[in-house]
């Protein structure tokens, strides 16, 4: 066998020991390509914020129309679930018995007439012999006596057809109110039972213009409503005039305008919270009492708020912040204080500024201190338009509190105009010439801070002033509710 010299075999292995180590170096890792977010710049928008607590619509009259007389129904006529004036007919009892009875209760009352007549007579008679021992002077007042027994006979006759009178005219059933009638519970046909006994419930109506809306707001705003109608020298909280708005289940805008009326006298210490009451026209019927309702309540004046996407807050424990591109595309964090929530947007009250670039989508791409390639986009214009489809109607011109998401700026006022359609009577009392006389423009008084909110708190965004109708005006919580000149986005 060959064998291969020394030199030979230490060549080869220092050959395949080179190799190896040359397949095992590793090589140089590429950095990877700035990442893709979307970035928008916050908008500068008039905001209000808002009281908004769930209520319930209540009828300020409710009548149970009943059977006065009893007998057979003839009639009805009327048509279920419409409006009826006060007065209109609803049911025609069978008068026939009771037309029967008031031609007798006349017979009587003639008959107790010339027994009336005859008992006159015989006393003028005995009164011209009286003198001269002719009759005796029991004669005499016996035939007196006997005058004063017709004289009753036709007192209790005329009161007997008085009755009967009145039980024919009860057999014909009005509404007693005007309102929205309900169903008949009794038809064409039935008997119903009158009088003072077990009566029939025939049918229901309730009032509907104005309407009520009662919620229950915590006792601090319920005390607060009344130091504006104290401090303003009213009698009751109804002449304040302090506005509120009705919005409707499946409704964005809050289109009713009405007046906060009421607020009760005492607090539930279960809760803390007070029974208040708005009342609101209703001409054309559409509110219907018990529906449930959200009843909204100006809190501040309209101040202007820089806007985010909600979606676009980060959070680090309790500690609020933003991502933030700056001029060489490095992302920053950045400590934020938020504010109120308008829709789907985010106040802003500190930490942001005008013109920044904010990071609103890729935020799990974007990282602080890294590169990143922007891609500016500006928010949805239907954030803010449900925004603004809030409310139509603008609030008070100054706040009845200091607005929580930051400083309020004094919005540029029109003359003042009416925020209410002409008002029923069942709005103001019989002095109210002298309530608006001596009403006048309100102590801008603010509450720093934000007591317990029974149902949460609202804001809307107001873009433009809305054309309203001339009549008396509302207030607002510390002031008369005026049209506002509000700029739109900057």
């Amino acid at each position: 066998m060959r064998r291969w010299p020394k030199w030979c075999c230490l060549g080869a292995a220092l050959a395949a020991g080179a190799l190896a180590a040359g397949c095992n170096k590793p090589t140089q890792a590429q950095p990877a390509p700035p990442a893709d977010v979307t970035v928008g710049r916050p908008v500068e928008h008039q905001v209000v914020e808002w009281d908004s607590y769930s209520g319930t619509l209540s009828s300020p009259k409710i009548a149970n129309v009943e059977a006065r007389v009893s007998g057979l129904i003839l009639e009805a006529p009327f048509t279920e679930g419409t409006l009826v004036k006060q007065g209109q007919e609803l049911y025609k009892i069978d008068p026939s018995p009771f037309q029967a009875d008031l031609d007798s209760q006349l017979a009587n009352l003639a008959k107790a007439k010339s027994q009336q007549a005859l008992a006159q007579a015989n006393v003028d008679r005995l009164k011209l012999v009286r003198g001269t021992k002719a009759i005796s002077e029991q004669d005499y007042e016996t035939a007196v006596a006997t005058l004063q027994q017709a004289k009753a006979s036709v007192a209790a006759a005329e009161a007997a057809v008085k009755t009967a009178r009145l039980n024919l005219g009860w057999t014909t059933v009005t509404a007693p109110i005007s309102g929205r009638i309900g169903r008949k519970l009794v038809t064409v046909g039935n008997l119903v039972n009158g009088g003072s006994g077990q009566t029939t419930l025939l049918t229901t109506i309730v009032s509907i213009d104005p309407i009520y809306c009662y919620v229950n707001v915590p006792d601090v705003e319920g005390m607060r409503y009344l130091k504006i109608s104290a401090e303003e020298r009213h009698d009751n909280v109804a002449d304040a005039r302090i506005a509120c708005y009705l919005q409707l289940p499946g409704e964005n805008a809050a289109g009713y305008p009405g007046i906060i009326d009421f607020v009760n006298n005492q607090v539930d210490t279960g809760t803390g919270t007070v029974e208040i009451r708005g009342v609101f026209a209703n001409p054309r019927g559409l509110l219907t009492p018990g529906m449930i309702v959200l009843m909204r309540i100006p809190a501040t004046a309209p101040y202007k708020a820089l806007l985010i996407p909600d979606a676009a807050v980060n959070t680090n424990q309790n500690e609020r912040y933003l991502l933030i591109v700056g001029p060489d595309n490095v992302v920053s964090e950045q400590p934020v204080t938020l504010g109120a929530v308008f829709g789907k947007l985010r106040a802003i009250t500190s930490g942001l500024k005008p013109g920044e670039l904010v990071v609103t989508d890729g935020v799990q791409f974007a990282r602080p201190g890294a590169k990143v390639n922007p891609h500016e986009a500006s928010f949805p214009t239907d954030a803010l338009n449900a925004i603004d489809l809030r409310t139509t109607l603008p609030p008070s011109s100054r706040p009845s509190r200091q607005p929580v998401t930051g400083p309020s700026t004094a919005p540029t006022a029109l003359p003042a105009a009416s925020l209410l359609p002409p008002l029923p009577p069942a709005f103001g009392s019989e002095a109210e010439p002298q309530a608006q006389a001596r009403r006048g423009e309100g102590r801008g008084e603010g509450k720093p801070g934000q007591g317990p909110i029974t149902q949460g708190k609202s804001s809307a965004v107001h873009p433009h002033p809305n054309p309203l109708p001339e009549g008396e005006g509302a207030r607002g919580p510390l002031a008369r509710v005026e049209v506002l000149a509000i700029g739109g986005t900057s």
